[in-house]
């Protein structure tokens, strides 16, 4: 029988018992399928949720007999009666106080077997998942992530056209500036032999925009970044770029704060404290050996240079004579927990990063009733006891972990430490959202395997006025005008106020040893704009997809990008990229090389490193 499935009244999610008694039209998939002897139970699913669809043989026979031939994921549409559900309610669903008894039904497409089961809870192969992602995207739960992409979208874009800031599209094919990631390369045909350069960011042209007087920008843009791939990386992806002009580092971070705060109340119906707290880079460098710091736990680290200056012990000396320095993290009452066996592994886990161990100490009672050292290093630091106690408020039952090193490393490993700690003990809250702004960078930090001073972001990035005298004397102690906002201790968006006076520019650039050809082969149309009357402006971009991610507590990028790559930049539902037919690489003036060639004939499409 014929439904007039197009005249849809209600979404399978919708119905209460409100409803009792109406006649509903509902269309969508056969989630599952049940037979109890002559009733047939149906629950259909659209992208709204499920609604149990009841088939009586003495109601309507012709619409009971498709009801039987139904299995998973046929396409059906119905007309029936909404009625309660009596003692059978089901309170997993919000639908579950009713039923719709089934007058009419029809077929509308027939399924074959799926290669997995739309279910909420299935974990299927995640590549046989890619393959058929269509199947993939019609299970709630991944159906719920895209609902709060959706609505991040339109909030960060109300949020902005409140504020007064329009969007306009940046170009997606441009020029390319290769530092850091790769580009992705484009062929120009009418311009053989040249390549376009798919962004990595519009950077340049929202600078570009405030140039030309548009004063407030915000887009929601693709980018592409030819980069080795991990959880939270693909090679296109989606951010926020927003710029304004005449302003300075406080007003962007001001105006991204109140984004952040209707973001949490719109997605999550969370409140947000104002404004969003600060650290400064070298804060955090000393208190969590990381400039983005997850401050929703303690184990922070802390220097006992002073305190242990005069040790004998060869690893602590050795790293105080040369300059560097000794911290610690101390886990609370943690002596039981952390086991002979975690702590070695631990230790391992530090030597496989390149460091040289992880040396340990656990606090116990002394015979005279105070505290001593035991286990691992504990004759070494003993003659320490009494002041490290002091200083850092030792009780029994606690275990010290120190690091001797260079500064940075010794703060590099003890996050590492600390990270893992932090899980093995279980001290990581649930549904805590700390939000932290890190501010004062380095505007250059030595590379000292090319001798040179390299830009911390990127070199269009303004320094701290009171620190410009510096440029001369002291380079490293400049510190920049950027801003990192990080959530959990995951980097969630970064910017900066931008250098808009060419003297300063010019100065970077030197210090940068970027030469006046080499600057004009790669920043010409962004330095010669520079010229002709550049407002002072900052922006900042979002990581979309990273925020998609935290909202909805994924475990990867690839859960909430709708088609996204493997992790060898592959898409297992479409097989890009393929090969092209010869004719089209001719007209683009384009010659794969033999090697290549050969290897593709072989069935090796392996990245070569050439």
């Amino acid at each position: 029988m014929s439904v007039d499935y197009n005249k849809r009244t209600h979404r399978c999610g919708s119905l209460r018992l409100a409803q009792k008694g109406e006649e509903v039209t509902l269309a969508g998939w056969v989630n599952n399928y049940r037979d109890h002897g002559g009733m047939v139970f149906i629950d259909l699913r659209d992208h709204e949720g499920l609604t149990q669809l009841k088939f009586n043989p003495d109601t309507d026979p012709q619409a009971h007999e498709i009801a039987r031939t139904l299995r998973n994921e046929d396409v059906i549409a119905v007309v029936g009666q909404v009625a309660p559900r009596g003692s059978n309610i089901n309170p997993k669903l919000p639908t579950g106080e009713i039923e719709v008894e089934v007058r009419s039904a029809e077929l509308l497409n027939k399924a074959v077997d799926t290669p997995f089961e739309i279910s909420e809870f299935n974990e299927a192969n995640e590549d046989l998942r890619l393959r058929y992602r269509y199947l993939d995207l019609r299970r709630p739960q991944m159906q719920e992530i895209f609902r709060v992409r959706h609505k991040l979208g339109k909030t960060i874009r109300d949020y902005f056209d409140d504020n007064g800031f329009i969007e306009i599209e940046t170009p997606f094919l441009t020029k390319s500036t290769p530092e850091g990631a790769r580009d992705y390369l484009v062929p120009s045909r009418v311009q053989q032999g040249s390549f376009y350069a798919l962004p990595q960011s519009p950077q340049i042209f929202k600078q570009l925009l405030m140039i030309a007087g548009f004063d407030r920008y915000a887009q929601i843009v693709r980018c592409f970044r030819d980069e080795d791939l991990r959880g939270n990386r693909q090679p296109e992806f989606t951010q926020l770029d927003m710029e304004m002009a005449f302003v300075k580092r406080d007003d962007v971070m001001e105006m991204v704060d109140g984004c952040i705060q209707k973001i949490f109340k719109n997605v999550l119906d969370i409140d947000i404290d104002r404004p969003i707290k600060r650290m400064t880079y070298a804060e955090a460098m000393d208190r969590f050996g990381v400039d983005r710091p997850d401050t929703r736990y303690g184990l922070e680290l802390q220097d006992i240079t002073d305190v242990v200056k005069d040790t004998e012990f060869g690893v602590f000396k050795s790293a105080i004579d040369a300059g560097g320095v000794v911290k610690c993290i101390v886990a609370k009452g943690s002596a039981e927990t952390l086991t002979r066996k975690i702590t070695d592994g631990m230790t391992e886990e530090i030597k496989g990063m390149g460091g040289g161990g992880l040396p340990v100490a656990k606090v116990v009672a002394s015979d005279d009733g105070g505290m001593a050292f035991s286990t691992g290093v504990a004759k070494f630091m003993q003659p320490f006891c009494g002041a490290l106690a002091e200083r850092l408020g030792l009780k029994v039952g606690d275990t010290v972990f120190f690091m001797p090193g260079p500064y940075e490393d010794a703060s590099k490993y003890l996050h590492h430490a600390r990270t893992r700690l932090a899980g093995i003990l279980g001290l990581i809250p649930e549904n805590r959202w700390d939000l932290l702004w890190i501010i004062d960078f380095p505007l250059v930090i030595w590379n000292e395997d090319e001798q040179r001073w390299d830009s911390t972001p990127h070199p269009f990035t303004a320094p701290i006025d009171e620190d410009l005298h510096l440029f001369e004397s002291d380079p490293g102690k400049i510190r920049d005008q950027a801003y990192d906002l990080v959530l959990n201790g995951e980097e969630m968006a970064g910017g900066s106020i931008r250098i808009h006076q060419q003297d300063i520019q010019n100065k970077v650039f030197r210090l940068l040893n970027i030469g006046e050809e080499e600057a004009d082969a790669k920043f010409k149309h962004l330095l010669e704009a520079l010229q002709f009357g550049a407002p002072p402006h900052g922006g900042i971009a979002f990581g979309f997809d990273r925020w998609v991610m935290s909202l909805t507590k994924s475990s990867s990028l690839r859960e909430v990008i709708a088609f996204p790559k493997t992790q060898r930049a592959v898409c297992p539902l479409t097989n890009a990229p393929g090969e092209v037919a010869d004719k089209q690489l001719l007209e683009l003036g384009v010659d794969v090389r033999p090697e290549i060639k050969a290897k593709r004939q072989a069935g090796d499409t392996a990245p070569s490193e050439g």
